[in-house]
C-alpha cells in the first residue's frame, strides 16, 4: 500500500479532501495496534497488516480492512473507489456514519477477553483474597496445581497433534517460529520424559536452521516462512525473533549438548552485534525484506554468481551442499538452504561429518557476504525499542551463562546502560523508543516485563546487585502504572499514557510473548530471588486472573505456561557466597549452567546483597573461598568450596 497507494497523488489527492491521515507505526504504538486491531478482528473475522482504519474524529472506528489496492483489483475493492464512497456518504449522511460508530463501539467493548473478576470460574478452593496457610501449603497454590497440570498437559496435547512430524513447525504454512512454544516443549519434555516433545523441538530446530528462513551467508533468522518446508521466507528479520531463537538454541544445547545448537546462537549474536547494534550498545529493530523493490533481491543467487566468486570447484561444492541450481527455488534464483539432504550425501562420499564439509566451505561463506555487502541494502529500521532490547539482553546474557562468552556479557550490560541512560526519565518512567537522540512515547507493559526479564537474565550470570536491584524498583513502578485493580492483569497502557477508547490488555502469545505472560514469570523469579511473599502472590493471582482464556486455548499462550510450570515445580536455589571476583567463581557458575535448569535461581552472596535481600546473610561469607549452598524445596544440602564436591552435588542433585 505504501508504494500503490500512499506515496500516489490520485490516492493523496482524495485523502486529502476527505480526511486526516495518520499513519501509525505499531512498534512505537502497539497500544493503538491492539486497540484498532480489536475492532478489524470483531468487524471482518480476521485482522493482519496493513490495518486500514476509517474513524470519527473522536477516533471511533465505522469501517476496517487490510490490504486494499489502488483500485479494484484481486477481487478486492479498490481504495480509491472505498474513499469515494465514504467520502460522500459522510457529506449526506454523517449521523448514519456517526450511529454506525457507535454501534460498533458498544459491540466490541462487550466482547472484549479480558480478565473480569465476573468471569472467574469459581470457586477454586478459596477466593485469592482470603489466603491462608495449611499443612504448610499455600491454597492458591493447590488450586494452580489442580487445573495447572491439566491445562498443560492439554497444551501439549495439542501441540503434538498439530506439529508437522515431515518439516517440523506446527500446521501448515504459513509458518512462523514461535520460539515460545519450544521453550515451554523443552520444560514438558524435562518434566514428562516419556513425551515426544525433545523430538517435536528437535526436527522443528533443525528444519529451521537448514531451510531458507535463516540466512546462511550472513546468519540471522527471517521472520516467518511462505511455505511448509521453511524454505521460502519472508525475508525481513526483526529483532526480537532473534533475541528468543538465540534464547531456544542455547536452552536446546543445555538439554542436548548439541554443538549445531550452540553454533546457532553464536551465528545469530554475530549477526546482530555486527549489523544490528548502534554504536552506543542499544539494537536496532528490523531489517526489510526488499531491496531496490524487489523482497529477497539482496539475498539470492545465481550458479554464475557463486562461480564467478569462488572458482569453479568450490563453486561446484557449495551449490550441490546449498541447492544452487540453474532453475532456482525462487523467482530463478537461489536462496541458499541445506533442506535437500544433499549436505548428508556428499559428507558421506567423502568419508566426512557433515559439519567438516560445513567447516570446508566456512571460507567460501565469508567470500560470498562480502561480495553481498557491496549489494544495496534492506532498509534498515534503526529505532531502539526497549522492549526488544530487553529480549536480545536476556539472550546476550544467557548466551555468556552457557558459552561462556565475555563479549556477550559486555554487549549485555552495554544494552542495559544504553536503555537506563536514554530511556529513563529523571522520575524513574520508562520510555518505548529512541531513534536519533530522541526518546518518546511512555513505555508499555512489555517494556517493562521484557526488560526486567533481562535484567534478571544478566544478574543470574554476573551477580552485580544493581541489576537485581533495578528490577525491583521497575516491578514496583509497573504494579503502580500497570495494575488493573478492578479486572485483574496488567494493562498494555500505564494509568500516565494517552487516553484510548478503552485501555487495551493483552496475554495471547503470539509472534512475541505477551506482557502478562513474561510478567508472570518475572514475579516468580522476584519471589524466589527475595523471599518476599508478595511477589508470589501477585504472580498468583495473575494466573488465576487469566485461567479462563488460558483454558480457551491453553496452545496459544505458551509463555504463560512457563509460568504455571515455574510455579508448580520444586525451588530450587543457588547461592554463591564470595567475592565476585573469586578464581573459583566462574568454574562453579559453567559447571552450574551446562545443563538446563529451567527452575533454578541464582544468588551471589558478595556482601552487599542483604541490602536487598536480608535472608542471605545466614550465609556467610568466608574470605578467599566461594561456599556453593545448594537447596531444594526451602532445604540445603551440605556447604561445598571445592569444585569436584560442587560437581557431585549438582549431579545428585
Amino acid at each position: 500500500m505504501e508504494r500503490e497507494s500512499f506515496e500516489d497523488q490520485e490516492v493523496a489527492d482524495i485523502l486529502n479532501r476527505y480526511f486526516v491521515c495518520i499513519k501509525v507505526d505499531r512498534e512505537e504504538r502497539p497500544d493503538v495496534d491492539h486497540l484498532y486491531m480489536a475492532f478489524c478482528q470483531a468487524l471482518t473475522g480476521s485482522g493482519g497488516w496493513p490495518l486500514t482504519i476509517l474513524m470519527t474524529e473522536e477516533k471511533k472506528p465505522f469501517f476496517c480492512g487490510t490490504y486494499f489496492p489502488k483500485t479494484q483489483r484481486y477481487g478486492r475493492q479498490g481504495l480509491m473507489e472505498l474513499l469515494e464512497q465514504v467520502g460522500t456518504l459522510w457529506n449526506t449522511d454523517e449521523a448514519k456514519v456517526r450511529e454506525s460508530a457507535e454501534r460498533i463501539m458498544s459491540a466490541v467493548h462487550s466482547q472484549r477477553s479480558v480478565p473480569n473478576k465476573s468471569k472467574k470460574v469459581t470457586p477454586l478452593t478459596s477466593p485469592i483474597d482470603d489466603l491462608s496457610l495449611k499443612d504448610g501449603q499455600d491454597l492458591a497454590s493447590d488450586a494452580i496445581k489442580k487445573w495447572g497440570t491439566q491445562l498443560i498437559d492439554k497444551a501439549y496435547s495439542t501441540l503434538a497433534h498439530s506439529f508437522d512430524e515431515h518439516y517440523g513447525g506446527f500446521g501448515r504454512a504459513p509458518k512462523f517460529p514461535t520460539p515460545h512454544t519450544l521453550t515451554f516443549l523443552l520444560r514438558y519434555a524435562q518434566d514428562h520424559p516419556e513425551a515426544k516433545a525433545l523430538e517435536i523441538v528437535r526436527k522443528t530446530l533443525d528444519g529451521m536452521a537448514q531451510g531458507g528462513i535463516y540466512d546462511h551467508v550472513g546468519f540471522g533468522f527471517a521472520r516467518y516462512s511462505t511455505d511448509e518446508k521453511w524454505l521460502v521466507p519472508h525475508f525481513e528479520k526483526m529483532l526480537y525473533d532473534n533475541a528468543l531463537l538465540a534464547l531456544t538454541y542455547l536452552e536446546s544445547h543445555q538439554v542436548g549438548h548439541h554443538p549445531k545448537d550452540a553454533q546457532l546462537a553464536q551465528e545469530i549474536f554475530t549477526y546482530v552485534l555486527r549489523d544490528m547494534t548502534s554504536p552506543e550498545g542499544g539494537f536496532y529493530s528490523a531489517e526489510d525484506a526488499d531491496a531496490e523493490g524487489l523482497e529477497g533481491k539482496f539475498h539470492v543467487w545465481t550458479p554464475d554468481e557463486i562461480e564467478a566468486a569462488l572458482g569453479k570447484e568450490t563453486a561446484e561444492r557449495y551449490c550441490a551442499v546449498y541447492d544452487i541450481t540453474p532453475e532456482g527455488n525462487f523467482e530463478g534464483k537461489n536462496i541458499p538452504n541445506l533442506l535437500l539432504g544433499s549436505l548428508g550425501k556428499i559428507a558421506l562420499d567423502n568419508s566426512l561429518s557433515e559439519y567438516e564439509v560445513l567447516h570446508s566451505l566456512e571460507e567460501a561463506r565469508q567470500t560470498l557476504f562480502t561480495i553481498r555487502e557491496k549489494r544495496i541494502h534492506p532498509h534498515k529500521d534503526d529505532k531502539i525499542l526497549t522492549a526488544w532490547n530487553g529480549l536480545m539482553i536476556s539472550a546476550l546474557a544467557k548466551g555468556a551463562q552457557v558459552l561462556g562468552n565475555k563479549s556477550y556479557l559486555e554487549a549485555a550490560e552495554r544494552a542495559v546502560k544504553f536503555v537506563l541512560t536514554h530511556l529513563l526519565r529523571s522520575d524513574g518512567r520508562l520510555l518505548a523508543r529512541y531513534r536519533d537522540g530522541d526518546a518518546a512515547y511512555p513505555g508499555y507493559l512489555d517494556d517493562y516485563a521484557f526488560f526486567i526479564a533481562g535484567l534478571l537474565e544478566l544478574y543470574s550470570v554476573i551477580g552485580q546487585p544493581q541489576y537485581l536491584r533495578t528490577a525491583l524498583q521497575l516491578q514496583e513502578e509497573q504494579e503502580r502504572l500497570f495494575w488493573d485493580e478492578e479486572g485483574g492483569g496488567y494493562y498494555l497502557t500505564g494509568s500516565d499514557a494517552e487516553e484510548l477508547l478503552f485501555r487495551p490488555k493483552e496475554s495471547y502469545d503470539g509472534a512475541l510473548p505477551s506482557g502478562n505472560s513474561i510478567t508472570a514469570l518475572n514475579l516468580l523469579r522476584l519471589a524466589r530471588l527475595t523471599g518476599e511473599e508478595r511477589w508470589e502472590k501477585k504472580a498468583e493471582q495473575l494466573l488465576l486472573d487469566f485461567r479462563p482464556v488460558l483454558e480457551e486455548h491453553p496452545s496459544g499462550y505458551t509463555a504463560f505456561l512457563q509460568a504455571l510450570q515455574f510455579a508448580l515445580h520444586p525451588s530450587q536455589e543457588l547461592i554463591l557466597a564470595g567475592s565476585l571476583d573469586s578464581a573459583q567463581l566462574p568454574k562453579m557458575r559453567q559447571l552450574f549452567f551446562s545443563t538446563f535448569r529451567p527452575y533454578a535461581s541464582v544468588l551471589y552472596q558478595e556482601g552487599s546483597l542483604t541490602e536487598i535481600v536480608p535472608w542471605v546473610q545466614d550465609y556467610p561469607l568466608e574470605p578467599g573461598h566461594t561456599t556453593a549452598y545448594l537447596c531444594q524445596n526451602f532445604t540445603c544440602q551440605r556447604p561445598v568450596q571445592q569444585i569436584g564436591e560442587f560437581e557431585t552435588l549438582l549431579t545428585n542433585s
